[in-house]
This record gives C-alpha cells, sequence and structure tokens, in this order.
C-alpha cells in the first residue's frame, strides 16, 4: 500500500502561464555567487597580505639570528687560532664571512623573489629540498629540547638553592 502526500501548488497563474519567476531566480542566484566570489577575493587578498606580513618578519628574525651566528663564528675564530692553528681560525673566519653573506643577501631580497627561488629549488631538487627540511627540523628540536633542559635545570637549582 502506498501513500504519497497530495502536492501542494504554490504558484500563481503568472507561473502557470510561463511567468518569468525562474529567470529573476537565476540572475538574483548569479548575483549571489557574484557576491560570493567577490568576498573570497577580498578575503584571498587579505590572506596573502597577512602572509606577506609574516613572511617578512620571519626574514627579518632570520637575517638577525644569521647575523649573530656570524659574529659569533667570528669571535670563536680567535680561540680557534690559540687552540688548533691558523689556518683552522682562517676556516672558522671563511664560514663567519659566508654566513653574513647570505644574510646580506636575503636581506636585500623582496619574499616575494625569497618564495620564488625556494619554490623553483623545490621543484628542480626535490630530495635535497626534504632532506634539507628534515636536517633544519632535526637541529631545530634539538636546539629547543636543549633550551627546554637547561631552562628546567635552572629551574631545579633554584628551587633547591
Amino acid at each position: 500500500m502506498t501513500t504519497e502526500a497530495p502536492m501542494k501548488t504554490t504558484g500563481t497563474a503568472s507561473d502557470a502561464a510561463g511567468g518569468n519567476e525562474g529567470g529573476s531566480s537565476s540572475a538574483s542566484g548569479s548575483g549571489t555567487r557574484d557576491k560570493i566570489r567577490e568576498e573570497a577575493s577580498k578575503l584571498g587578498s587579505q590572506a596573502a597580505e597577512r602572509a606577506r606580513g609574516y613572511a617578512g618578519q620571519g626574514k627579518e628574525r632570520a637575517t638577525g639570528a644569521l647575523d649573530e651566528l656570524s659574529r659569533m663564528m667570528g669571535d670563536a675564530a680567535g680561540d680557534v687560532d690559540e687552540r688548533l692553528g691558523p689556518q683552522y681560525g682562517k676556516y672558522a673566519r671563511s664560514a663567519a664571512s659566508s654566513v653574513q653573506s647570505f644574510a646580506d643577501t636575503l636581506r636585500s631580497r623582496e619574499v616575494d623573489d625569497l618564495l620564488q627561488d625556494a619554490s623553483a629549488f623545490v621543484r628542480k631538487s626535490p630530495a635535497i629540498a626534504i632532506g634539507t627540511a628534515a636536517v633544519l627540523g632535526f637541529a631545530f628540536a634539538r636546539l629547543i629540547k636543549s633550551g627546554v633542559e637547561a631552562s628546567s635545570d635552572v629551574t631545579d637549582t633554584t628551587a633547591n638553592g
């Protein structure tokens, strides 16, 4: 036994006569889609601008860290001279100079150019890019772990002392 609900008709006489309500509905639907696209475009632009800002801040931090690393390597070159000899101190100074040169190059480039270069590098050498990311991830994890351990050691000695 099949029971079907009675069909409800809510149309007007002009609908039955082939009125143009469907046409105006698609026109308003198209307007809504255009508004949605426009808003999505605005949000995309805002997100891209915000990402560029964060990338710029990251670039500033990275160049600052590279400057500091270069300075530390240069300072350590004197100790290397005394302990291992001047030829090894020369290597330390050369490494410090290379790091400083990289920091200067990074500082002078625009964020968009750096992103394009990185993208091209990954497309050209994906294995090297993955290996580099793994090594950097490992190094950062060790750095963070040592910082956390040092922090807990300081907390322990001040609590016990």
